[in-house]
């Protein structure tokens, strides 16, 4: 095959992925996102849970995500509909709340694996710190900080005509921040950063849970304590998988020594758009990890689609009667 075929193949490959499975990982993952929150907030064991309160924060975030990043993304790869290029605003807004978000849900899996060593820990010291009321701060505290902290892109993102593409970007006018975003953000704070933190706690938690057959802790604490820690554990390597990639061809798409060949910059431009799919599948998949790794999710599901809606529908259809039997 000629270079240009190559080159042409690949693209054409990457709009058809991207178009097919980028809009399955959107309404796979804005509508499990929407159940898992439902979930969390109708059961009170998961509402006085501290840990299932990040993970329905995180899953609220991914859904913001998802909507911002992902959507934007299939409308430019698949469509060649760029919105930044057309609206000031979203050029500046879309990065910033993707990024907020992306922050706030790797932040969400770090404090709920930390929370989930406390809650499983032998000390009631420790135990202490696994409160709702601190979860509400914390999550509070970390969301203003990163709502802070990403205000740069707000003010350094800005639309640029070229003359050669005759074409308006939307892009970093500072070298320097964009340098942070390539070498520090995407990679360390969004990606190899939470993965240690969590991993780390992650294998203490392992250790408290194989204690805590031995430890005089309720039935009903204890399997909520297992419930939650399978669950998290699951997700980070879930995680890793989809953080991984996404970091790495996001510093090899800043080198711009690559470009000089054609093909080869046309394959890490396919890689690219691969490991994008699979940076967004980290966002679309808390909702399915917590079917697959818990039993005990899957009959509270059932219960909360089944019992709750239905007799809410129930006690609809009764009021409406009534109002109809009052009006006759």
């Amino acid at each position: 095959m000629s270079s240009s075929s190559i080159i042409t193949s690949l693209a054409f490959i990457g709009q058809q992925i991207t178009i097919y499975c980028g809009i399955s990982l959107l309404i796979a993952g804005t509508l499990g996102g929407f159940i898992l929150t439902i979930v969390f907030l109708s059961l009170q064991v998961f509402r006085q849970s501290s840990c299932a309160f990040y993970l329905t924060i995180m899953s609220i975030v991914n859904i913001g995500q998802l909507l911002t990043g992902l959507l934007t993304r299939i409308m430019i790869t698949g469509f060649s509909i760029d919105w930044t290029e057309t609206s000031l605003f979203y050029c500046k807004f879309r990065l910033y709340f993707a990024n907020v978000c992306a922050q706030t849900s790797s932040t969400c899996l770090c404090l709920a694996i930390i929370d989930q060593y406390f809650a499983t820990s032998a000390h009631p010291r420790w135990q202490q710190w696994s409160n709702i009321k601190i979860a509400h701060r914390l999550i509070t505290s970390f969301i203003i900080i990163w709502a802070l902290c990403d205000i740069p892109y707000l003010i350094f993102y800005n639309q640029i005509y070229s003359t050669t593409t005759n074409k308006t970007s939307c892009v970093s006018t500072n070298t320097i921040f964009t340098q942070y975003r390539i070498y520090f953000n995407a990679p360390v704070i969004i990606g190899f950063l939470p993965v240690c933190i969590a991993l780390f706690f992650a294998i203490m938690a392992c250790l408290n849970v194989q204690r805590i057959a031995y430890r005089t802790v309720p039935l009903v604490r204890r399997e909520l304590d297992k419930q939650l820690t399978s669950i998290v554990l699951v997700q980070i390597p879930c995680s890793i998988i989809s953080i991984v990639p996404y970091a790495i061809t996001n510093i090899l798409t800043s080198n711009q020594n690559l470009m000089a060949n054609q093909v080869i910059w046309a394959q890490i431009q396919f890689a690219s758009s691969m490991s994008l799919l699979l940076f967004y599948s980290g966002f679309s998949t808390p909702f399915y990890v917590c079917i697959l790794v818990s039993d005990r999710f899957r009959r509270q599901l059932m219960f909360v689609l089944t019992k709750i809606f239905c007799y809410r529908w129930s006690r609809r259809n009764e009021v409406a009667a009534a109002q109809i039997a009052l009006e006759a």
